[in-house]
């Protein structure tokens, strides 16, 4: 978790960012039709509300006051009407807003979803999960809510203070004016806790990716921390988070708290000079009571949005905070792009060379990882690479599957630079198993397609009995229809290794790459997912990494990297009679191997299993 603490976000200054509430304002540009409803039946509904108080003047001053039964009769009938129609007005926008607030949220997770996809794994090497969980559910949610009841309120409040201040001149222009003089002083009050509130708001957003990716660490690595007994000390951890958290809302929630009471002092010194002017109006017949009345009720009118504003108003300064954070993914640009022109290959059936490639990773340029590195592979060949953790290995087959590229140098496919061809089209025939393999929620069946998601369900069979998995799936209560559970965990390592292997076959891939597949099962599970890699590799190039000496004996060419480059190159038997590094790895690391497999015991097993 310390690491992960470390990670330093983007920050934001605290000015008030315009450009930001342009970009937030854009996503609603789709759906301008929902917002021109919106606006007209919330600003139908304000002058009704403005309206009946003007009614409501009549009927004391030319009705009561009167005492004309006739005249409030009259006004009642159109009152009636009108409040029907008001009825109608306020369940068509608070319609509106709701499907307005769903399609605003869905539009802005797909953006950030398709985006997530085009990002090259340098993103994600730098950003944790947390991040990127946060701004695509809560971050998206305070958006959301901003742009259509955050404008609900707001167009309310302004459509008030013009409708009522309408009828106020009606009625008495002088005592309008003396009204207005209030407005500009809510404006200071409000540019000055503006500052103040965004500022902790911000901060708020920071430690809430935090919290969300210790969550996230928390529970994916939830067998490593019983196991070490960590319960206390992530505990620990996670308090200091959250109590940072709490102190940054506090003060967020203390300075929205106080707007509101100063808005309501304003309020009431407002209030209280207009009944005494107001009073004063009545004894020279300038002012009526129904006059008074409803510049009271107008008053009240004007000032409670405006409160209702400024709890909008502080709510908009969180979602500024995170519309930044969104919009900064959004805004964040791949490193390994198509370039103009790029074709699909068509085939990457050819030889692969690496010519004089220089590689270092975006967060390291200082640390070379490949230096004046080259390699000829020829067409159908099968290279195992071997080495020390952190030589090179990996990063050699994610420059072969181009998620990354060479820092300089040229790596060829069939005579051409990778680059001139489309990520899609190299990428769509590559076949890649990985170390720690990774199944999605839904049935073997579904995991499988996932290879190719038009292959019949014959297809997906044979895929797996290819790749040695049929066997272990029909066991499975429910075939292939079975649940594999979150990230496969309703299965063993061997077994998602198995089905990682089956999704792999039925791509039918023309490079194929395998990084540590074999690393974390056991030896019988091993012989059978060589059996499906003896299928894979048939015809096709190959890359292999792994430390097992029975995983890569039988490559055409093993290579021994260190340091970013070539110390040893040739077969199995060629390595061992040089005496050099992969001599060393043989006699060191998989003399064990060497001895079980020599075992006649465990050999009848391996056959048996075959």
């Amino acid at each position: 978790m310390e690491d992960f603490n470390e990670f330093q976000e983007e920050e934001f200054s605290t000015a008030f960012n315009g450009k930001t509430i342009l970009r937030i304002l854009a996503q609603l540009k789709p759906h301008w039709l929902w917002v021109a409803g919106f606006l007209f039946t919330i600003s139908a509904v304000s002058w009704l509300d403005s309206y009946f108080t003007f009614l409501n003047k009549q009927i004391i001053d030319d009705g009561v006051a009167q005492h004309n039964i006739q005249v409030v009769l009259d006004i009642m009938v159109p009152y009636a009407f009108l409040l029907l129609l008001q009825a109608v007005g306020v369940f068509a926008f608070i319609y509106l807003t709701g499907v307005l607030g769903e399609r605003v949220r869905y539009d802005l997770r797909k953006k950030m979803f398709s985006h997530l996809q085009n990002l090259s794994l340098s993103y994600y090497n730098r950003t944790p999960v947390g991040w990127i969980i946060s701004r695509v559910t809560s971050d998206t949610d305070r958006v959301a809510e901003l742009v259509t009841w955050g404008m609900l309120d707001t167009t309310w409040g302004v459509m008030n203070i013009i409708t009522a201040g309408f009828f106020m001149a009606i009625i008495n222009w002088r005592l309008a004016l003396l009204v207005s003089a209030a407005i500009p002083v809510l404006v200071i009050v409000a540019s000055w806790f503006q500052k103040k509130i965004i500022r902790e708001y911000r901060e708020v957003r920071k430690i809430n990716s935090k919290i969300t990716g210790a969550h996230n660490e928390n529970i994916t690595g939830v067998r490593v921390v019983k196991s070490l007994g960590r319960e206390e000390a992530n505990l620990g951890e996670f308090s200091k988070l959250t109590g940072e958290m709490f102190r940054a809302g506090y003060r967020a929630a203390w300075l929205s708290a106080l707007f509101l009471p100063v808005v309501q002092l304003i309020t009431a010194v407002a209030l209280g000079t207009i009944i005494w002017y107001g009073g004063l109006q009545t004894q020279f017949g300038e002012m009526t009571i129904g006059g008074i009345s409803a510049f009271v009720s107008y008053i009240t009118f004007m000032l409670f949005p405006i409160q209702e504003m400024a709890r909008v108003y502080a709510e908009l300064q969180h979602a500024i905070a995170s519309a930044e954070r969104i919009f900064s993914m959004i805004d964040a640009v791949p490193t390994v792009v198509d370039l103009p022109g790029a074709k699909d290959p068509g085939t990457i059936r050819g030889n692969i060379a690496f010519e004089d490639v220089n590689f270092a990773y975006d967060d390291a340029p200082d640390e070379t990882v490949l230096e004046d590195f080259s390699l000829q592979v020829r067409q159908g060949e099968t290279i195992a690479l071997v080495g020390p953790t952190g030589g090179g290995k990996s990063t050699i087959v994610n420059l072969v599957c181009r998620f990354f590229e060479p820092t300089s140098g040229r790596i060829l496919i069939g005579g051409t630079d990778y680059k001139e061809f489309t990520l899609q089209g190299i990428q769509s025939r590559i076949g890649v198993v990985l170390q720690t393999p990774h199944l999605f929620s839904g049935s073997v069946l579904e995991n499988i397609r996932f290879g190719r998601l038009n292959a019949t369900d014959a297809e997906v069979e044979e895929a797996a009995k290819l790749a040695g998995a049929h066997r272990f799936i029909m066991d499975l209560n429910g075939g292939y229809k079975a649940e594999v559970g979150e990230g496969g965990n309703f299965l063993s390592v061997g077994q998602k290794q198995l089905i990682s292997l089956a999704r792999a076959v039925l791509a039918d891939p023309e490079i194929f790459v395998m990084d540590e597949a074999t690393s974390s099962v056991d030896t019988l599970t091993e012989a059978l997912i060589q059996q499906g890699m003896e299928t894979m590799m048939k015809g096709r190039t190959s890359f292999i990494i792994a430390h097992r000496l029975s995983t890569i004996r039988r490559a055409d060419r093993i290579i021994v990297i260190e340091n970013g480059k070539i110390t040893e190159s040739g077969s199995h038997a060629e390595l061992l009679h040089q005496g050099g590094h992969y001599y060393k790895l043989y006699t060191q690391q998989f003399r064990d191997e060497l001895t079980r497999e020599q075992d006649p015991f465990l050999a009848g097993r391996l056959a048996a299993a075959s």
